[in-house]
Parts: C-alpha cells; structure tokens; sequence
C-alpha cells in the first residue's frame, strides 16, 4: 500500500448542499489497483472521488490531475456502518467511558465510517429535548458521520404529537423500545403496539430489546436473597427463553399493527427462531447480532477475581452451540446486520460497581474497533460466509434498512465516498494494548485475526491514513435518514460493466 494523501472534505449527494446539511467541497482522489466489493458484486477497477463522492467507476481511468491512491493487494469496502453504539450514555449510576470522540476514532481505526447511536429520553420530557441532548454530545468531537435512533419509554397524547415531528424535522426514522430494564428502561406491551402502529403510519422502523423485563426481576430478586451474587448469575438470571419468549411476543404484536420490526442484538437460537418463524410468515421483521455472540460464550462471566465482570452485557453470552445457529441465519439471511452494541465501562471503578451484587455491575463492553476485522476473519476466511454476505451485513444493510441506502452502503456513482481499503492477509493480535478506544481492557484480548483496515476515508476524506489517525474532531456529519417505506424500496444501483467482468 502506498501514498494514501489527505484532502477534500464534506458533499452533498446530488447537489452543492444535501438533505443532510452537509456542503460538498474537497478535491479529487483516484483510487487504483484494488478490488472493488460490494454486496452484489467483486471486481476489479479504478474509482475516482471528487467533492466527497465517487464520480466514476472503470478500467484505466485517467487521473486528470487527481491525487493516486495505490490500493494494489487490497478489498476497496464501502465504509462500514454501525446500527448499534452506545456513546456517552449514562447507565447504572456512570457514564460509557467512551464518547462520541474516543468512540468515532476507534470506529474509523475498525473500517466504520457511520454509526447510528441510541438518544435516550426521560419520561415526561420533551422528544426534542433529548435529541438535543444527543446532538451536545456529538457536536464537535465525532470524526465520521452518524445519526440516532430514539428511545420510546411511553405514548401519550403529547410524544404520539411529537414523533411524526421528529421524523420530519430530525430526520430520525426508527424507534427503539426496550422490554427489558423494569424499574428504568422498560415500556410496557401496550407503548410498543402503539408505537409499532405509529411506525406503520410514518414509515419508521421499531427496533426492541427483546428480553421478558419482568420475570428477569423476579430471578435476579431470587438470586441476590439466595446469596448469589457472583457475575455468572447475571446470564443465569437472563436465560435465553425470556429473550425468545419476548422476541415472538413483538413479532406478534408487529403482526397485529401490520408494523416493522428489527429486533437488536439476538444472542441465541430461541430468538433466531423466532424471527426465522416470522420471516417465512412474510412480516417485516429483521434482526441484528453482534461479534460477541458469535465468538464469545457464558463461561467468560465465570472467570476468578471478578474478571468475568468484564463480559457483562445484556442480553448476557449464551452457551457456545448458539453460535452455530447464528452464523447459520447470517448466511440464510434471516438475521441480516452485524451492531456492535458499543457501550464501554472501565473494568476498574465502573464495573467494580457490581462487587457484591452482579445487577449492579453496568451492563455493556466495547465492540465498536473490532466488528469489521472479527466478522471478516471469523466469517469470510473460515468460509461461514461469503464476501459479499459480509459488505451486506456489515454495511448494506443497515443503509437500507435505516434509511441511507444509496448514499451509504455501497459503492456506486453518485454515493458518499466513504470506503475502506482493506488487507485481507495482515495478521495481529487484538489488546487493550493497541486498540483506540479508552477503556481499560477488551472483550476479545488475546484473539488473533487476519484482515485489518489500512485506510479508511470518509466523503472522501481520509479519516485513517496508512494505520495512522489524520481525521478531524467534528468532521462527522449528522445524518437525517428516509423513512423506512423509501429506504424498503430502493434497489442497488447497477455497477458500471467492465472489461474484465467478475472476479
């Protein structure tokens, strides 16, 4: 790999200023000799990029004066996206200890070039005001673009008034409710059949954490007066039939609402098969797992000094058989994208909260760096999936199923030239010790992986240049997303033939 520059800068998709509000400037790039791979298609060619979009794709283009990008021996990616992160979000008395600053580099230094993060509102407040809360959050420290899913705690008269404002206003087209969390986070089955129905009528997507909210109360109260108190029981008191239980029972409702549905994180077969059930119904309904479910198991939370503090998160790792079963739904495409549900606590002084009492050890780990490199060394080079099947569930879908789709997830004319010039041979090992995010361990320590992000740019910057951070603390643009009714009927814009065809 040689000579990766850094210039240029924001764009719009089809004029000087898009719906998202970012301006089009920046000067052109042409990137050579690498293997250009998206969901449909892998082939070799060049791609020119001016303005933060890719302008031409073809043999031999001329460089008309544009910088050279060498990317020989190299996957040319559409920038990844990431459905899934938890950025400065306070949880159980702390905060994630990563924000958006920390939090977007470590994605970039992964090949993730957008993240859709989670604004949580407070009951009883304004939506408004909890989307400004987040935008506070992001303002100035993100280097790649993102946008929110919102929270749905409750539904009276005044937020079902609301959310078509925020659709229209905002931008913010899914709706996250969780049935989990009694006491804090949980709304109850009637919020979200009446939040599915709103969704059905504005064409917004419902996203939920299925797990049964109140039975996992009366475990974990059984649990802690039986003396239990060691992190393991934190899995035990969240089996995986309360998470296959609730994920059927949000199909149903989604059903009933003739709704869509996307259910986050699925961790085991019971809910895979739930959603594999809807699916052969002909519901809209979709699911997401993540690294940590397909890699790692319960017997981590087991480890001695409360080490297996570390890998609590819920819902918690299952027993290692359900891997198979995911993986497997992956490839039938019954799950469909890859979060990496991002939500860091230092072990010491944030999860040693839980000394003594595992329901208050804050739930979450950091994923965000590894998602892109895992999913490619353990699915596409163990032959679980194809290569296609990983620039699908690790960028295409989630631009179409949140609204983004084509101007993110894919490489075409005309699309954000966000992409990933990726080594598929280069071998290391991943530690705490080298990766960018701020907290003080990691989930997959130890774990060698062949394939790792060598440049990434974003509209045609360069955010990481040759394993090097060049990018820029608020250069990320918030992105206002289609509704899902848009995003369901967009097709993939057709390649540009070659001479060489298909590799």
């Amino acid at each position: 790999m040689s000579n990766h520059g850094t210039s240029g800068g924001n764009n719009s998709f089809n004029s000087n200023i898009n719906n998202s509000g970012y301006e089009k400037r920046g000067t052109g790039k042409l990137i050579r000799n690498g293997i250009i791979v998206t969901a449909v298609d892998t082939y070799k060619a060049d791609i020119r990029v001016d303005g933060g979009i890719i302008v031409e794709i073809g043999l031999r283009l001329e460089d008309q004066g544009a910088e050279i990008i060498d990317a020989s021996g190299c996957y040319v990616f559409p920038g990844g996206i990431d459905p899934h992160t938890h950025l400065d979000m306070p949880f159980g008395g702390t905060v994630t200890c990563d924000d958006f600053a920390s939090g977007t580099k470590a994605a970039a230094f992964g090949g993730t070039t957008t993240i859709i993060d989670f604004c949580l509102t407070n009951k009883g407040e304004p939506l408004q005001k909890a989307v400004a809360r987040w935008h506070d959050k992001a303002l100035g420290k993100a280097v790649i673009d993102y946008g929110f899913h919102l929270m749905v705690s409750e539904l009276n008269a005044e937020v079902l008034e609301e959310l078509p404002v925020i659709m229209e206003k905002e931008g913010i087209t899914s709706f996250k409710v969780f049935m989990a969390y009694k006491h804090t986070l949980q709304a109850d089955d009637g919020t979200l059949y009446q939040t599915l129905k709103v969704a059905r009528k504005h064409g917004a997507l419902v996203m939920v954490h299925a797990e049964n909210g109140d039975v996992i109360d009366i475990l974990v109260s059984e649990a802690l007066s039986a003396g239990k108190t060691e992190p393991i029981y934190h899995a035990l008191t969240r089996p995986p039939e309360l998470e296959g239980e609730a994920t059927g029972r949000a199909a149903y409702l989604t059903e009933l609402a003739d709704s869509q549905l996307y259910v986050v994180h699925v961790t085991c077969a019971e809910a895979a098969w739930k959603i594999q059930e809807a699916r052969k119904k002909g519901l809209r309904v979709y699911g997401e797992t993540c690294p940590q479910y397909l890699l790692l198991e319960q017997s981590a939370l087991e480890k001695p000094n409360f080490e297996g503090a570390k890998y609590v998160w819920s819902p918690p790792l299952r027993e290692a058989w359900n891997q198979d079963v995911l993986w497997s739904a992956l490839a039938s495409g019954d799950l469909q994208t890859i979060g990496s549900d991002q939500c860091s606590f230092h072990f010491k002084g944030q999860k040693e909260l839980g000394r003594g009492d595992f329901s208050k050890i804050p739930n979450g780990g950091p994923m965000i760096e590894d998602r892109f490199s895992l999913l490619y060394s353990e699915g596409v080079r163990k032959g679980r999936i194809t290569l296609n099947q990983f620039v699908n569930m690790i960028s295409t879908a989630s631009a179409r199923l949140f609204g983004l789709f084509p101007r993110k997830g894919t490489i075409a004319v005309g699309s954000d030239a966000d992409l990933v010039i990726f080594d598929p041979n280069q071998e290391r090992t991943l530690s705490a010790q080298t990766h960018h995010m701020k907290v003080d361990y990691s989930a997959f320590e130890g774990m060698k992986v062949t394939g790792e992000p060598v440049s990434v740019l974003v509209r045609g910057e360069f955010v990481i240049r040759d394993k090097q951070f060049v990018g820029t603390p608020g250069y990320g643009a918030y992105l206002r997303r289609d509704s899902f009714r848009i995003a369901e009927q967009v097709r993939v814009p057709e390649r540009i033939p070659t001479e060489e065809g298909i590799i």
